[in-house]
């Protein structure tokens, strides 16, 4: 009987992961579901993508594991007992689901990487005044991190004008806001 039960457990989370795949590519797997319109995001609300331990991926590959390892334990002269090959069948589909959340967490982290310069990398270092600053008002700086350009808008930090052309610092940033201060 418990033959049937990995069996069907084994056929369902492969089953699963197939249409998953195939649905993903065919409707782009994109909608807005989870943190960031990643549907994998599961429970986490950080706005980082990732993997949750309950998502559905995570859950299939214990399914699948689960159904695999209780076939072959149960089959197994010395861990053919239910009591015996449905613990480890558990063991073994906690392993491979374990082994899945580590891989996709690990693959969404290296592959999210951001072309956007870091605020604490951004302070302090020198820009261009692009589009002149007016008295109080706002203009646009040009600076470079890592060997790429950014612009962003800007402010005076004493409010006075700065014009086009000037080399500046950049002092602090408020929401996207950086504001400068001219160079001696």
């Amino acid at each position: 009987m418990e033959a049937w039960i990995y069996g069907i457990c084994l056929v369902l989370g492969l089953l699963f992961s197939i249409f998953s795949a195939i649905l993903g590519h065919i409707f782009g797997g994109n909608g807005e579901v989870g943190t960031g319109g990643h549907a994998e995001a599961g429970v986490a609300d950080s706005g980082v993508p990732g993997t949750s331990f309950f998502s559905p991926t995570v859950l299939a590959s214990f399914i699948t594991a689960f159904g695999a390892a209780g076939l072959i334990f149960s089959r197994i002269e010395a861990t053919s007992s239910v009591w015996l090959s449905a613990p480890l069948a558990a063991l073994s589909g906690a392993v491979i689901a374990s082994l899945t959340f580590w891989f996709f967490n690990t693959m969404f982290r290296k592959t999210q990487a951001s072309s956007e310069a870091r605020v604490a990398q951004v302070v302090g270092l020198p820009a261009s005044v692009t589009t002149p600053i007016p008295a109080g008002g706002v203009g646009e700086i040009a600076y470079v991190v890592a060997n790429t350009r950014y612009s962003a808008p800007a402010r005076s930090e004493n409010g006075q004008p700065i014009p086009a052309g000037k080399t500046v610092r950049i002092t602090r940033m408020v929401g996207t806001l950086f504001y400068v201060e001219p160079t001696p």
